[in-house]
């Protein structure tokens, strides 16, 4: 009894905030729920990153969407990447069952099955609010370490950039970005050229297959306009809550650089647009990523630097980024070193790597003398999860075993009717619907490809009109033109000037340094 009260203690003075905070479970001992113990998440430090972690069938979605849920309810807008394509149930109220009632007996709390505010948002034209962004906003750097590109590479890119903005070009889609690669490389190169310098057609060509690569994976669909606002994502709903968007992406797994793509873009967008904040009581965005892997599997050294820079930067905007992945070393290790909330569901042990992984994991956590870590991650229940995070002052609160709360909203997708009725009602589906083709730089190079062309016919014609208005030369001049004839009389003329000089006596050398100066 002793060493439970010792327990309690310790765990209501780790996890007691003075500013608000929301309850996402209690801690257990022994396999025991000790409902006065109770787990809570400081609003004021969810700006510094989290991490769910465990394998599949854990629980860890529901975690997501549980915490969401108190977000939502103390007005904080919140970002959901649906990989596998469960989270839609969030707008729709939970139903009450066996499992949900004892688990929260055990908690000593009361299960009140509610619906959330939501917005379904998707990046491939499905049904929802249709998110894009234009090839301008990534800027020449980004586009760049998306690409793949090298310094050389990444210079011409920066130079189709500059001369777009001088001259008033508009580069909107990938159809604008690829005509102005192909008149760089073709009729435009020497107006390039002589303005910029120099350009490698092996430069021009390796980006354009980039490109094209990009293009395969459903990219065009992505860049354009209307460009979406970020503003659109930090919406309050009538009744005050925090609005929850859904970016359902279910479509493409199998096309993880449109979706690392996506994913740098609005970050870096977010950090762009939103104004320092310095420590806010309470954020004003958190973003889940879930299947956080799909992000770095394919990102090069260049994207993943980029990454890591912004998740260190962008709290201090008063956004949180959670990431949700089944193992933890997913995330790279400078990434991991900035997550404030870890939330480590079960690990499974089934080989050597495996259990070289748990081990590594459980080193990541806190010592405490109230669990063998390393054993214990391999024992969680369903729902379960050993949960650390930062203290108001910055301090890593003790290691808590915790059962955590189940969703209020339902645990389950919605049905096509009840999207249709959700995308029905929403405002943005008819801001963001329509796809704007704008005059830009295709339109204008095209235009002016086609003058030049025309320009140029013209002045072929008059040319061809004009010799065609010539008199028939005559029989002498037909002779004349022959080329065989002309050097003959070059020949006899050069005969005729030499036999002249030497009649006028001008020989030897002197006669050579004088005629070059006449001649």
């Amino acid at each position: 009894m002793a060493d439970k009260q010792v327990f309690i203690d310790a765990i209501k003075s780790g996890y007691s905030f003075k500013g608000e905070s929301v309850q996402i479970g209690a801690a257990m001992l022994n396999g025991e729920v000790i409902a006065e113990a109770p787990i809570f998440l400081p609003l004021k430090t969810m700006n510094r990153h989290g991490l769910i972690a465990g394998a599949t069938g854990t629980g860890k979605t529901k975690t997501l969407q549980m915490i969401s849920e108190c977000l939502s309810d103390n007005s904080i807008p919140v970002l959901l990447l649906d990989i596998k394509g469960d989270l839609s149930g969030i707008a729709a109220a939970g139903a009450i069952n066996d499992k949900v009632t004892d688990r929260y007996q055990k908690l000593n709390l009361t299960y009140a099955p509610a619906a959330y505010p939501s917005e379904l948002l998707t990046l491939t034209g499905k049904d929802g609010v249709h998110l894009r962004a234009t090839v301008s906003e990534f800027g020449p750097v980004l586009l760049s370490k998306i690409l793949g590109l090298n310094d050389t590479q990444g210079g011409v890119v920066a130079l189709i950039f500059k001369y777009c903005d001088d001259n008033q070009m508009p580069l909107l889609d990938l159809k604008d970005f690829i005509k102005l690669l192909q008149f760089i490389g073709d009729e435009g190169k020497a107006e390039i050229e002589k303005l910029y310098g120099k350009i490698s057609t092996t430069s021009t060509g390796t980006i354009l297959r980039k490109v094209i690569e990009l293009q395969q994976q459903g990219a065009d669909i992505f860049f354009g306009e209307r460009s979406f606002e970020v503003d659109d994502l930090m919406r309050m709903s009538a009744d005050g809550k925090g609005m929850i968007n859904i970016l359902r992406v279910a479509d493409i797994q199998d096309k993880p650089k449109l979706f690392s793509t996506f994913m740098l873009q609005m970050l870096a967008e977010l950090y762009a647009s939103c104004p320092e904040e310095g420590d806010l009581d309470k954020p004003k965005l958190i973003m889940f990523i879930d299947e956080a892997h799909l992000i770095f599997q394919e990102a090069s050294s260049e994207l993943q630097q980029q990454i890591e820079t912004i998740i260190k930067l962008i709290r201090s905007k008063g956004i949180g980024i959670f990431f949700c992945t089944q193992n933890p070393m997913d995330i790279p290790a400078p990434v991991l070193a900035q997550l404030g909330l870890k939330v480590q569901h079960a690990l499974r042990a089934f080989t050597a790597a495996d259990r070289k992984v748990i081990k590594q994991t459980a080193e990541n956590y806190p010592e405490t003398d109230f669990y063998k870590t390393e054993d214990l991650i391999t024992q969680l229940g369903i729902g379960e999860a050993l949960v650390t995070l930062l203290n108001e002052k910055g301090i890593p609160t003790p290691l808590a075993h915790v059962m955590l709360c189940s969703p209020r909203s339902r645990m389950d997708v919605l049905t096509d009717a009840e999207v249709s009725a959700i995308n029905g009602k929403s405002k943005l589906v008819a801001k963001y619907s329509a796809q704007v083709d704008s005059h830009s730089a295709y339109e204008i190079l095209t235009a002016k490809l086609q003058e030049a062309a025309e320009k140029s016919n013209a002045e072929a014609e008059t040319k061809a009109s004009s010799k065609s208005s010539k008199p028939e030369p005559s029989t002498f001049e037909k002779v004349t033109n022959n080329t065989v004839v002309k050097s003959m009389m070059r020949t006899a003329g050069n005969g005729i000037v030499r036999s002249l000089l030497g009649a006028l006596g001008l020989g030897g050398r002197t006669t050579k340094k004088k005629s070059s100066s006449w001649f």
